[in-house]
């Protein structure tokens, strides 16, 4: 194999591709990517064989087809360090060779034969989704997920197609994020009973995949993995097993509740001030809403107090809440900061629930009062 390349290009695709490959492994084939060239073009490939990736790379010139193994830390190191807009490689049986203008660099490297086979898109039978939609809904379901329960199906987005619509739902049983948005369904791209949770690692590593400019993504599933093909890369992850949460059970019926408007950047900002003297051992914000003000209060011995005060247009009976300012933090942080949500509550004793009107929603349950 002889090409040259455009090292920027191939640094972006190999540093997504890279995310995939284990650091550590028993077996240390995996620690490499696969390089393989064709007169058509170049593809990256990893796997720590329950994720894999492949991913085109733009800006390859083929001198001579072929396939090579790099190393994740030693061939990463040279693309980020190298300061050559064109890197020359080639390989062989000895290994592979990296020239640039001034430097070249000699890498031991194993068969490329032997690395595992990836899946890749095939078949008529799939959904198609925006791509912008697929990056909203692992952004705000992923950080409410937990991979580190025991509840191994906690460690991965659950997704339910119905109908037009696609729904990602992530909780860690302390709250809960779901989003919804349309989807086109081409022939049957999954059995209707199947569970499809996907691990949060893959999603997020999805989530990096599409770039800026894709237009439209396809995923599907088949057999116990969950595909998806964006215009340059296929990654293909294996489904989490376990009982997920009945979620339409979590959100609780919003009659009854007292419907909020707040506006998100203005909210975010004072949250975080009342968040400062809070502790892993006091770690709960009182809430107070009521004549036309959010009263946020934090509390924490050998700390300190804080009281902050926000406008608001509610001037309804007052409703205090203890809420965990971490929880309400991370789900404002995915939203836009001039834009608004809504926030229904109770009393101090049932879920908060959050909405905006781009079909996000979350909940959170309440912190128990007697810190």
């Amino acid at each position: 194999m002889k090409v040259s390349c455009d090292r920027e290009q191939l640094l972006a695709a190999f540093q997504t591709v890279a995310a995939v490959a284990p650091t550590r492994s028993p077996k240390p084939i995996l620690q490499n990517v696969k390089l393989e060239v064709t007169e058509e073009g170049a593809t990256l490939t990893a796997t720590d064989l329950e994720i894999s990736v492949r991913h085109s790379v733009d800006g390859v010139d083929v001198q001579t087809p072929g396939s090579a193994l790099l190393s994740v830390s030693r061939f990463g190191s040279i693309l980020r360090e190298s300061v050559d807009q064109t890197l020359q490689i080639e390989s062989g049986s000895s290994g592979a060779t990296i020239r640039g203008e001034r430097s070249q660099f000699q890498l031991p490297a194993e068969n490329p034969a032997e690395f595992p086979k990836v899946t890749t898109f095939e078949g008529d039978d799939y959904y198609e989704l925006p791509a912008r939609l697929l990056r909203e809904l692992v952004r705000r379901t992923a950080f409410a997920t937990d991979n580190e329960s025991s509840r191994y199906a906690l460690g991965g987005i659950k997704l339910e197609f119905e109908d037009d619509n696609v729904t990602a739902i992530g909780t860690d049983g302390r709250r809960l994020a779901k989003m919804t948005g349309p989807i086109t369904c081409h022939g049957q791209p999954i059995d209707p009973t199947q569970n499809t949770i996907v691990p949060t690692r893959a999603m997020t590593l999805i989530e990096r995949a599409v770039a800026p400019n894709d237009a439209e993504v396809k995923l599907a599933v088949r057999g116990n993995e969950f595909v998806v093909q964006t215009e340059r890369a296929t990654i293909a992850a294996r489904l989490l097993e376990g009982r997920f949460p009945d979620w339409k059970k979590v959100f609780p019926d919003s009659s009854g509740s007292q419907k909020i408007d707040l506006a998100v950047g203005p909210t975010h900002a004072a949250v975080r001030q009342a968040a400062i003297v809070t502790s892993d051992e006091s770690r709960g914000i009182d809430f107070t809403f009521g004549d036309g003000m959010l009263v946020l209060a934090g509390k924490a011995a050998e700390v300190g107090q804080s009281r902050v005060e926000l406008p608001i247009g509610y001037d309804g009976d007052e409703i205090v809440i203890m809420l965990d300012p971490k929880f309400l933090m991370e789900f404002l942080k995915v939203l836009d900061a001039d834009k608004t949500f809504a926030m229904e509550l109770k009393n101090a004793d049932s879920a908060a629930v959050c909405v905006t009107d781009d079909g996000f929603g979350y909940v959170i349950m309440p912190l128990a009062r007697d810190r």
